[in-house]
């Protein structure tokens, strides 16, 4: 008989050789998950810009609807101009925009792949009537009269396209792109990514039940979820989402490969169940179309002068503004809000504020531009503020926003570009990113930062980011505008100093060259940055980044993203809203975020 200790080394013998041939199996097996995964994604739907989008449609037909559409999809890929046209909703005269725009070749340049001659997905989004901002670019003179902005998406190079049309002469004015951006969807996908959500098994389980299509919040505002192709691919994605018990399900359907990539929970604590009036909204949505969204208004007062519109996409536009005669601002916006409920998993939205009607905005003008007065602590005028207000109709429900912009003017010469969030969004730990783009009027400017002794003026395109750190002045200014006269403008970030309960802005500073071309804001932007990126990410980059131009002596952009950060914590509100009762009633209390920097007159040269 063995000694027993053989024994022992016999049987741990035989255990490691079993558990040796169980990891090289367990080893196989997943790399021939890995392959099989690896080559399920080459064949994946739009995860490759060069494959013609439907290179395996079956991993699609996971609903009736989806394959019937994708079925459409294909034959439209198999047309000469492999574009999907807008739905049956259009006018006549929407329809001759349409087939105008899509006889340009400009305008369809990017329909294929310009290697291989391969289909790309394409889809006109919307045909809509044209603004005042729209012709800003356009040759010669125009009128918005018969004028149409026409839309089309990129599916696999996220590209938009857009033309300006005239119906009359049945000529394409203008046409520009903006890459890495998505036009707001229409109706009938923001349908399917309902239904794809409320079909989805994911979503009736962490719902509970199987929510319905009226329950839906938000399903048309552009969204991400990091880590996944919606974030890495910058695939078209929305997330429809739905309130229960103080909680808010986000739903994230990828419109690019037609189905669901996640779902997630925030907190959007309780509220009362009644939300602002609302008195026969379609007339006043009437009204600001008709009055400020067609057409500029003159504002002369206090010495400033300048004309004001709403945007489709950049909320509340000021243009030629000058101060005693002075030209000052060539124009200034609001171009996105970006709203993150995340820093780990990295979703939120993208939002655009602006026109009720025919409109990029995902929340839209609630009521028509204000003109109000500037007092200081004396009650004594110091200038007046020009406001405009963006909500969603159920607010400060959950999942309904409400968006202040300010422009406020003094009659010293100072002006400041604001805006604030009031909450009340959909969740407690959000941060909001609101997109400001301001462009001075001077032909030639320069740039500088204070560097804690003196002005170091930006050679280049830069970007930069407000921090403890950062040097300022005595009078807490940390940038310069100059003209070739010395003449301009301190710059003051918001730090809590200007009265209006804001802690700080925390922002993104970028310069860049004012190119005066469309696809670089001189034009309405459709949302130019992901949601959801927690670095100088915005947006604003894709205009400085890889090759950054001198801005010497040149007409120059700023653009200003404040970083806030939501609080529904008791005495410590911030970004947040909630209806309280009131005398038996319920009666809405706002906390807002009030953010955006001061710029003031250089001593001596107002």
């Amino acid at each position: 008989m063995k000694p027993k200790t053989n024994s022992n080394l016999l049987f741990l013998y035989t255990k490691m050789k079993q558990t040796f041939f169980l990891v090289i199996a367990v080893i196989i097996t997943l790399a021939a998950c890995k392959i099989k995964k690896e080559n399920q994604s080459a064949n994946s739907y739009g995860d490759d810009v060069l494959q013609s989008v439907i290179a395996d449609a079956d991993s699609l037909k996971t609903f009736a609807f989806v394959e019937a559409h994708v079925e459409e999809i294909k034959k439209t890929l198999q047309n000469a101009l492999p574009v999907m046209l807008c739905g049956d909703t259009l006018n006549e005269q929407q329809k001759l925009a349409q087939t105008t725009a899509l006889a340009d070749t400009v305008f369809t340049a990017n329909v294929k792949n310009k290697e291989n001659n391969q289909p790309y997905r394409n889809e006109i989004f919307a045909v809509y009537p044209a603004r005042e901002s729209d012709l800003a670019n356009v040759k010669g003179t125009a009128s918005i009269t018969n004028t149409y902005r026409v839309e089309m998406y990129n599916y696999p190079l996220n590209l938009t396209s857009i033309a300006i049309v005239n119906t009359v002469q049945q000529r394409v004015l203008a046409v520009y792109t903006q890459a890495q951006t998505q036009p707001d969807i229409p109706l009938y996908l923001k349908n399917i990514a309902i239904k794809i959500a409320i079909e989805s098994p994911e979503v009736q389980v962490a719902y509970g039940i199987k929510p319905s299509e009226k329950e839906a919040l938000m399903a048309s505002t552009k969204t991400a979820l990091n880590r996944t192709r919606c974030e890495r691919s910058r695939h078209l994605c929305v997330a429809p989402t739905f309130v229960k018990d103080g909680k808010a399900l986000w739903a994230v359907v990828d419109l690019t490969d037609y189905k669901l990539v996640g779902v997630r929970w925030t907190n959007v604590g309780t509220t009362g169940e009644v939300a602002s009036p609302i008195t026969e909204r379609k007339l006043q949505d009437d009204k600001i179309t008709a009055c400020f969204c067609e057409k500029e208004t003159v504002l002369d007062k206090q010495g400033w002068k300048m004309n004001y519109m709403l945007t489709s996409s950049d909320g509340l536009r000021i243009a030629q503004v000058s101060f005693n005669g002075k030209p000052v601002l060539q124009s200034a916006k609001l171009v996105d809000w970006h709203v993150s409920y995340s820093g780990t998993d990295g979703f939120g939205y993208s939002d655009a504020v602006g026109c009720p009607y025919f409109s990029q905005a995902a929340v839209i003008a609630f009521e028509p531009p204000k003109i109000l007065s500037l007092k200081d602590d004396n009650n004594i005028e110091t200038g007046f503020v020009l406001e405009q207000v963006f909500k969603s109709e159920q607010w400060p429900k959950p999942c309904n926003y409400n968006y202040r912009q300010r422009f406020e003017f003094y009659k010293d010469g100072r002006f400041r570009v604001a805006a604030a969030s009031i909450g009340r969004g959909c969740g407690n730990d959000g941060t909001y990113r609101p997109v400001f783009r301001i462009a001075f009027a001077e032909e030639q400017n320069n740039f500088a930062e204070w560097n804690g002794n003196s002005w170091a003026n930006w050679q280049n395109e830069k970007w930069q980011l407000q921090q403890a750190t950062t040097a300022y002045t005595a009078q807490g200014y940390q940038y310069e505008f100059t003209n070739k006269n010395a003449e301009g403008y301190f710059m003051q970030p918001g730090n809590g100093n200007f009265n209006d309960g804001g802690r700080g802005d925390n922002a993104y500073v970028y310069v860049t060259k004012n190119k005066l071309v469309p696809d670089e804001g001189e034009a309405d932007l459709v949302t130019i940055g992901p949601c959801c990126n927690t670095d100088y990410h915005q947006g604003p980059e894709k205009f400085i980044e890889p090759a950054p131009d001198d801005i010497q002596n040149t007409k120059l952009v700023l653009w200003y993203v404040a970083q806030l950060k939501n609080d529904d914590s008791k005495g410590r509100e911030y970004c947040w809203a909630e209806s309280v009762l009131q005398n038996g009633v319920y009666v809405t209390k706002p906390y807002p975020c009030f953010c955006g920097p001061m710029f003031i007159p250089i001593p001596g040269k107002k």
